[in-house]
């Protein structure tokens, strides 16, 4: 399968435990190789039903859709030497048991993925050039630097809140900052609807109301 200049090649898959809980995020190319060698099986998400396909039996799913002309806009596909075939958003790893480690790096980019890089505060949308953090209880008061206490906020925001809690500075946050389940990196494909088959393997509650 050649990889070449196709944008297909640039989409992600997201990779489930035996158990259908969600372990990672791969790269088409490593889909593929793990389907090819019977490592892991696609799940497709099928007029609210789960079905599973094994390497020949989505290839063969690929050229119906293609013969059939009912291919999706928001689908990727990839040309190998003699097929095309379609990229698939999920796959299953067949011997893999284990589980996330609910371990998510508390970092700048973290947060501001958690917060959709959102001000958490104004509600308005900003580079992460143009956001800080901002510490709900001031460090000044015994704020510690953690999930819970930190969220993103724009300069105008920072500035006007100063060195107060948001009560005392008359300001209403968006979302309770938490610890997210999983790495946010995950949760920021679902703005897209391509990827919105995903939401069915992810808890996305903890993102629902950090930006309008």
């Amino acid at each position: 399968m050649s990889e070449g200049p196709s944008p297909a090649m640039q989409a992600n898959v997201l990779a489930l435990n035996r158990a259908y809980v969600a372990v990672h995020v791969v790269s088409v190319r490593r889909a593929f190789c793990l389907l090819f060698k019977e490592l892991a099986e696609v799940v497709n998400v099928e007029e609210g039903r789960y079905l599973s396909y094994d390497f020949g039996s989505w290839r063969e799913m690929s050229q119906i859709q293609t013969e059939l002309d009912l291919r999706d806009d928001q689908d990727d596909w990839v040309r190998a030497v003699n097929f095309e075939i379609q990229v698939p958003r999920v796959v299953r790893l067949l011997t893999y048991d284990r589980f996330p480690k609910n371990v998510v790096k508390f970092s700048r980019r973290n947060v501001f993925l958690r917060d959709r890089n959102c001000c958490q505060y104004c509600g308005g949308r900003f580079s992460s050039q143009r956001l800080s953090f901002d510490h709900v209880l001031p460090r000044s008061r015994g704020g510690p630097t953690c999930w819970e206490n930190i969220v993103a906020a724009c300069v105008r925001c920072n500035v006007r809140k100063g060195d107060r809690t948001p009560a005392e500075a008359g300001m209403r946050l968006r979302a309770a900052p938490v610890k997210p389940k999983r790495s946010p990196l995950l949760y920021q494909h679902l703005g897209h609807r391509k990827y919105e088959c995903w939401k069915s393997f992810l808890d996305e509650s903890v993102w629902e109301n950090r930006c309008a």
